[in-house]
């Protein structure tokens, strides 16, 4: 598991599904005046797809101040790019065709780089002991079981904000998920959803962690 110890030098900040808007990022950034020598930033995944700059917002992956976890988008990519036939048509279909204009090796290499950085989950501990996870689509109900979850679920699933369960995730105070586009972030129990559709609304959605229980 990757693990976070509280950030006591400068802030931590959430950011939904980037698709791509490198741009957008760079703005939500400013308007928070995020300090890249001490703030951290956790991405729920889905760096890329469906927006132009997609390559740019892989390579997101290697700053010192991103911590990102996997998206259903990096999966497809990946799938597309080691096996092809279908899973190529797949991709492309939802938000892949960036990658036509760019050198397709070297997306391969870059991706397979990246998602070294990239874990299904991670845990961020804030300055009072609070602990808030990390996943692109869906916890499992219980936090302590995380390393033995469906990845399928961590990355794909939408069950809990289908059937608005409410129920808390155990043993975290909070989760932090994007993947399912709404209007603004919501709260399910202590699940928050914050992926805004950036790529077609051009709201992309920047929280301070300090504010995740506000």
């Amino acid at each position: 598991m990757e693990k976070h110890a509280a950030n006591t030098a400068g802030r931590d900040f959430f950011v939904g599904d980037i698709h791509g808007q490198y741009d957008l990022l760079m703005e939500a950034m400013q308007r928070v005046a995020f300090d890249k020598k001490v703030d951290r930033l956790f991405s729920v995944g889905d760096l890329i797809d469906r927006g132009a700059d997609s390559f740019k917002c892989l390579s997101l992956a290697f700053e010192p101040w991103f911590y990102g976890v996997r998206g259903n988008h990096e999966m497809l990519a990946l799938n597309a790019l080691e096996q092809g036939g279908k899973h190529w048509d797949l991709w492309l279909a939802n938000g892949g065709t960036w990658a036509l204009s760019e050198n397709i090796k070297e997306v391969k290499q870059i991706l397979g780089e990246a998602l070294r950085h990239l874990p299904y989950f991670r845990e961020v501990e804030l300055e009072d002991g609070v602990r808030i996870g990390l996943v692109h689509a869906e916890p499992p109900h219980d936090w302590s079981e995380i390393e033995q979850a469906d990845t399928e679920q961590l990355v794909w699933g939408r069950t809990r904000i289908k059937q608005r369960d409410d129920s808390p995730v155990a043993n975290i105070h909070a989760v932090i998920v994007g993947h399912t586009i709404i209007e603004r972030p919501v709260a399910l129990g202590n699940v928050l959803y914050i992926d805004t559709g950036a790529f077609h609304t051009g709201r992309l959605t920047l929280i301070d962690a300090r504010e995740v229980f506000q």
